[in-house]
C-alpha cells in the first residue's frame, strides 16, 4: 500500500512541476516581449528556452530558480542573446546584453 501512495505522490508532483514549468515558461515569454518592446528590438521567435532549473532558499522558503535565454534583434539580421532569471514567479534579473535594463 506505501508503495502505490509515494508512486500517487511522485505523479502527482510531476505533474505540479510540468503545469509549474509551463507557467513560468509563458511569463517569461511575455517578460522578454515587453522588455524587447521597451527598448524597440525584435524577440525572435521560439528563442525563449530554459538554459538552468535549481532551488533558492529564501525568507519566502524553498523556491523554483529558473534561467532562461533568448535572443533578440535590432536591426533584422543581427542576433544577440539575453537572459532572465525567474525565483518562483518573481523577476529577478533580466539582462539583454548590450542594452541596459
Amino acid at each position: 500500500m506505501s508503495g502505490s501512495l509515494a508512486t500517487i505522490l511522485l505523479l502527482i508532483l510531476a505533474v505540479w512541476l510540468w503545469l509549474d514549468s509551463l507557467r513560468a515558461k509563458e511569463q517569461a515569454v511575455g517578460i522578454c516581449a515587453r522588455a524587447c518592446d521597451e527598448h524597440l528590438v525584435q524577440l525572435l521567435d521560439q528563442t525563449v528556452t530554459l538554459h538552468r532549473l535549481g532551488l533558492r532558499w529564501g525568507p519566502e522558503g524553498i523556491r523554483l530558480r529558473r534561467i532562461y535565454r533568448f535572443d533578440y534583434s535590432e536591426d533584422g539580421t543581427g542576433r544577440h542573446t539575453g537572459h532572465l532569471v525567474l525565483v518562483g514567479s518573481r523577476l529577478e534579473e533580466l539582462s539583454m546584453g548590450l542594452l541596459s535594463c
